[in-house]
């Protein structure tokens, strides 16, 4: 599969090298041949023409890399129950409770990227619960997670049964709990790896502004 938000980095990516502060990530150029395949074939099933830092820091271990390639592919990257633009609200509210930048803006770009309004957007990243944007649904879903993230041994039966009332059904709160609890574990190697954030939000924000401009700009010549 190629994403189409991954086509718009193709157009915007930096291509420095990945650096780390607090340990270092296994590099293209200095990949073992094991990791070089497993990195070429990222490009090939994702389109992405840079191997993003978050899996420089699996590859650390080659066999969890491969592993964490398959979670992309599988759970993160496909609509699944959930659907992307939902995933990739939850992975951007998640991101933001647990203080990682890095996955909070790349994460927030691809909501972006699949139907997310500015407003979604921002509701996800300062976690604002009683956003406007929010539908009762979608408020319901980031506060089963944010009680996952910081309490998961209080949830209990009237949590769920609260999630079904909210119209979410079983396997879309069994995929919600996965994606909170992998997102526990991917924000907490990151951070502790030091990876900085990749700015993708800034660029894409920037973009859809100079478009935008540039439309109103057309319009107003033709009138």
């Amino acid at each position: 599969m190629q994403l189409p938000e991954y086509r718009k980095l193709a157009e915007q990516e930096d291509t420095a090298p990945v650096l780390a502060a607090n340990l270092p990530v296994v590099s293209e150029d200095e990949a073992p041949p094991e990791v070089k395949h497993l990195y070429a074939q990222f490009r090939e099933r994702f389109g992405r023409p840079q191997v993003p830092g978050i899996l420089q820091c699996f590859a650390t271990h080659p066999p969890l890399l491969e592993h964490m390639m398959g979670l992309a592919e599988s759970m993160l990257f496909s609509d699944g129950a959930l659907g992307r633009k939902n995933k990739e609200m939850l992975a951007t509210f998640i991101s933001s409770q647990n203080n990682c930048e890095y996955c909070a803006d790349s994460h927030g770009f691809f909501l972006r990227n699949n139907g997310g309004s500015s407003e979604l957007l921002a509701a996800a990243r300062t976690c604002d619960l009683h956003s406007e944007s929010l539908s009762p649904q979608q408020s319901a879903l980031l506060h089963f997670a944010q009680k996952i993230t910081h309490d998961s041994s209080s949830i209990s039966p009237q949590d769920v049964e609260q999630m079904r009332g909210s119209g979410w059904t079983d396997l879309q709160v069994a995929e919600a709990i996965h994606l909170t609890a992998l997102f526990a574990c991917f924000n907490r190697v990151v951070n502790a790896f030091g990876l900085p954030s990749q700015n993708l939000l800034a660029g894409h924000e920037h973009k859809r502004s100079v478009f935008e401009h540039a439309s109103a700009s057309d319009q107003g010549g033709d009138r």
